[in-house]
């Protein structure tokens, strides 16, 4: 096979592709549907296209694609899983065009899975910027915190907290409160503390009790039942003195630190592109 290919991230709502010669992006395009506009029967005439624009390469497709919502449903790489087994679990779609698979685990009858951030994970660690022991954590709609031993993801947990707070503000009784923007400022801290020591779901209707009765300013609400959500997101995980690593936009990024902080611990920011980029240059190279 040859050195350049195309890899696209796929993910529910968004697509990256980038072409890729000796390791390098030579070329991107930002924008495409996501899975979830994309029927399966479209996909074929996407990945023309992306050919046509990118070059007519070979292509390793990573994400929601390969999910039940995407093209195929590609089984997942069992935990503990390294780069190495998610070579041998790509499902080729014909001899150039390859889906990654997710990763699943199975613990005492408890499920969990992902799919687009094993890449990011596994690539940060081939890249040398997350060490093959590590506490691994990517905020987002459903927060991902994947635990990394030997270079592999040995155990992972995801938690609904960014979902949780869209449907707090857009169906629920706190919505009229929830309106203003979320900062890491003073009253997403105050959550942040807390949600770590107090019960998460009469802490959120604190929120509507403290409006009716003028104990908070509405335009701190937000930023106070984020930082409730998040606050007890990040307390499940971690203990004070613990170093995790965010991959992460810049302001879930901040955050999310802000909370790891409040609690005691503190973060290192990963850039998810360049992670993303390093474990599927990283897959390619293994699967040539």
């Amino acid at each position: 096979m040859t050195d350049a290919f195309i890899a696209v991230d796929w993910g529910t709502t968004n697509r990256r592709a980038y072409r890729i010669e000796g390791g390098i992006v030579a070329a991107s395009e930002r924008g495409g549907p996501g899975a979830a506009a994309t029927p399966a029967e479209a996909y074929p005439g996407e990945v023309t296209g992306l050919r046509e624009r990118l070059g007519d390469l070979p292509m390793l497709l990573g994400g929601m694609v390969g999910s039940t919502i995407g093209w195929r449903s590609v089984a997942y790489a069992s935990a503990p899983a390294g780069l190495a087994d998610l070579v041998a679990a790509v499902e080729w779609i014909d001899d150039r065009t390859g889906i990654v698979p997710g990763v699943s685990i199975v613990d005492g009858g408890q499920g969990d899975v992902m799919r687009g951030e094993e890449l990011q994970i596994l690539g940060a660690v081939a890249a040398g910027i997350v060490p093959g022991d590590a506490l691994v954590c990517q905020p987002g709609t459903h927060c991902k915190w994947a635990t990394v031993a030997a270079g592999r993801i040995a155990s992972f947990t995801t938690a609904m907290t960014g979902e949780l707070f869209g449907l707090l503000r857009t169906h629920s009784v706190l919505k009229g409160q929830l309106m203003g923007d979320v900062t890491p400022g003073d009253a997403f801290v105050e959550g942040v503390r807390e949600g770590a020591k107090r019960d998460l779901a009469a802490g959120l209707f604190g929120v509507r009790a403290a409006s009716v009765l003028g104990l908070r300013d509405d335009a701190d609400a937000a930023s106070y039942a984020s930082g409730l959500l998040i606050g007890a997101d990040v307390a499940a995980r971690i203990g004070a003195g613990a170093t995790v690593y965010l991959l992460a936009d810049a302001n879930l990024g901040a955050l999310y630190a802000a909370a790891i902080s409040t609690l005691g611990g503190q973060s290192v920011a990963i850039d998810s592109e360049a992670a993303f980029l390093a474990g599927v240059t990283h897959l390619w190279e293994l699967a040539r």
